[in-house]
C-alpha cells in the first residue's frame, strides 16, 4: 500500500489532502493518506480568534470572491449558506498629516480614466502632467519578468507611483515594487500596454473585470474564515491527521522517504507534499546544494494588531473602510483596516474593531520586531490617536506576530522555483513543493494550487 504525506495543515495542504481523499473514496484506492500539522490547530496563516462579540481574524482576513466564485470549493465544502461579503466603501491613503482619499476610479492605485488621475488628492499637477506620458511612451524593453516598480515608473513617473500606487501594491504583495515582477504581481499592466499602448486605457476598458460585483470584492464566513478550516477538516474521512506533529528530518531509502517527527515517531511515505514555509522545508534535507537553493527564496515579517473599543464605529470617517500609509514618517502603521466597517460579522455591537499592519519593509520595523505585545500595543494606540483622533482604551485588543513567514517574490523567483522543482524531480523524485512560499498567496491560489499537487501526485501513483 503506497503512502502520501501532506507536511502542512495550512489550506493549501488541506486543498491537496481534500482533494487525494476525495479520490480515494472516488476510486476505491488502496492508500494511505496523512497530513502531520505542527501546530495545535489546523489553517496555518487562517486563524481566527472570538474575544468580547468581536470575530478577530488574526492571520489571513478574507477571500478574493472573483477568484472564489471562479471555483467550486465553497459549494463543495457547503459553505454556500455561510458566504458574507464585505461591506463596500473608499479607502484612504495617509499622507501630509491626513487621510486622502483614493481615488475611486482606479485599481490598485492605478488611474482607470484620465479624469481619475486629474481628481486625484494624492499627487500635484506636475505629477499628474508627467503619468500622462503613459499615452505615447511605447514599451520597448521591458518584460513581464521585469520589475513592476521600474515599469510602473517608466510609463508614469516617479510621484504619482510613490504616492498613489505603491503604498496600495506594496500592501497587497509585500515587498519593495523595485524587487517585485510584473509577472508575479500584476501582469493586466503589461498586457495592457501592449494591447493599447496604454496602462490607464487598459484599465478603463477592463474595469469590470476589477470592478464585478459592485464593493462586493471579498468574501468570509458568517463565524469567521476559520470556518472554511473547520469544513476541509470534516471531510477527511479517509485520512489521518495529526496535529502537535512537526516534521523534522527526510531521509531518502530506495524508492520511499523515511520522515522523522519531533514526537519520536517515524512514517514511511512514496509521496511527500511540503506545504510548508521554504526555510522549514530547507531543514528537512541533509543537503547543501538544496539548501542553497531554498535560500535564494526570501521571505518578509508582518506584525497584526487589532484593537476593539466600547465606541461605535460611526466614529470613523463617513464611507470608508481602511487607510495605507503613504510616508513611513509620518506612521508607524502600513495600514489600517476599519474591520467592524468593512465586515459587520466581526463586531456583534456595532462597536469599533480595527486592525494595523506592521511591515518588515518599514524602516521602524527593526525596533518592532524586539518589542513585547505591551509596547507594541501602545505604539499601535499612538496610531490610532494620530491618524482617526481616537484617544479611548480599548476594551480587547490582539497582536500577532508572523516573523520571516509572509512569502516575498523577488525578480528572481520564478527561476529559483522552477530549479527547485527540477532538482527535486530529479534528486528527489515524489517530493512535491507546494504553497505560498512558491505559486501565489492568495487562499484561492493555494487551494488551487494543493490540488493541483494532489492531481500530480494521482498521475504518479
Amino acid at each position: 500500500m503506497k503512502t502520501v504525506l501532506v507536511i502542512g495543515g495550512g489550506v493549501t495542504g488541506l486543498s491537496a489532502i481534500y482533494e487525494l481523499n476525495m479520490w480515494k473514496k472516488e476510486n476505491d484506492q488502496d492508500i494511505r493518506l496523512v497530513l502531520a500539522e505542527s501546530a495545535e490547530q489546523l489553517g496555518g496563516k487562517i486563524r481566527t480568534v472570538r474575544e468580547g462579540g468581536f470575530v478577530i481574524e488574526a492571520g489571513a482576513d478574507s477571500i478574493v470572491a472573483r477568484k472564489a466564485n471562479a471555483m467550486n470549493f465553497i459549494q463543495e465544502l457547503g459553505l454556500e449558506e455561510d458566504v458574507v461579503y464585505n461591506a463596500a466603501g473608499r479607502s484612504y491613503i495617509y499622507s501630509d498629516g491626513e487621510l486622502k482619499l483614493i481615488p475611486a476610479d482606479s485599481v490598485f492605485g492605478i488611474p482607470a480614466s484620465v479624469e481619475s488621475l486629474a481628481k486625484s488628492a494624492l499627487v500635484s499637477a506636475e505629477g499628474k502632467v508627467e503619468a500622462l506620458k503613459d499615452f505615447y511612451t511605447k514599451n520597448d524593453s521591458f518584460t513581464k519578468n521585469d520589475s513592476i516598480g521600474d515599469f510602473l515608473e517608466h510609463f508614469f513617473g516617479k510621484e504619482l507611483v510613490e504616492k498613489q500606487i505603491a503604498p496600495v501594491l506594496s500592501g497587497v504583495y509585500s515587498g519593495n515594487l523595485s524587487d517585485l515582477t510584473i509577472a508575479s504581481t500584476l501582469p493586466q499592466v503589461f498586457d495592457y500596454k501592449e494591447k493599447y499602448g496604454s496602462i490607464i486605457k487598459g484599465f478603463e476598458e477592463n474595469k469590470k473585470v476589477f470592478q464585478s460585483g459592485g464593493g462586493k470584492k471579498f468574501l468570509s464566513f458568517k463565524k469567521g474564515l476559520d470556518g472554511l478550516i473547520d469544513a476541509y477538516e470534516e471531510k477527511l474521512d479517509e485520512s489521518e491527521i495529526f496535529k502537535n506533529t512537526k516534521a523534522v528530518k527526510i531521509e531518502k531509502s530506495d524508492r520511499k522517504y523515511i520522515v522523522d517527527f519531533s514526537n519520536g515517531e517515524t512514517l514511511e511515505a512514496d509521496h511527500v507534499v511540503l506545504s510548508i514555509p521554504h526555510n522549514a522545508a530547507a531543514a528537512l534535507f541533509d543537503h547543501e546544494e538544496l539548501k542553497a537553493e531554498f535560500e535564494l527564496l526570501k521571505n518578509s515579517s508582518l506584525i497584526s494588531i487589532y484593537l476593539a473599543y466600547d465606541i461605535p464605529d460611526s466614529e470613523l470617517p463617513e464611507d470608508g473602510t481602511g487607510f495605507i500609509t503613504a510616508n513611513t514618517d509620518e506612521l508607524t502603521c502600513n495600514a489600517c483596516t476599519w474591520t467592524s466597517r468593512k465586515w459587520e460579522h466581526t463586531s456583534e455591537s456595532g462597536n469599533l474593531l480595527v486592525r494595523l499592519f506592521y511591515k518588515s519593509s518599514h524602516p521602524a520595523f527593526a525596533s518592532l520586531k524586539d518589542m513585547n505585545d505591551e509596547d507594541l500595543l501602545q505604539t499601535a494606540l499612538a496610531d490610532i490617536e494620530k491618524s482617526l483622533g481616537i484617544r479611548s482604551v480599548p476594551a480587547a485588543s490582539e497582536v500577532t506576530k508572523w516573523t520571516d513567514k509572509m512569502p516575498n517574490y523577488l525578480i528572481s523567483h520564478p527561476q529559483t522555483v522552477a530549479a527547485l522543482e527540477n532538482r527535486l524531480d530529479q534528486e528527489y523524485p515524489g517530493i512535491w513543493l507546494a504553497g505560498c512560499s512558491y505559486y501565489g498567496v492568495g487562499i484561492p491560489d493555494c487551494i488551487e494550487n494543493g490540488a493541483e499537487t494532489a492531481r500530480k501526485i494521482i498521475d504518479r501513483i
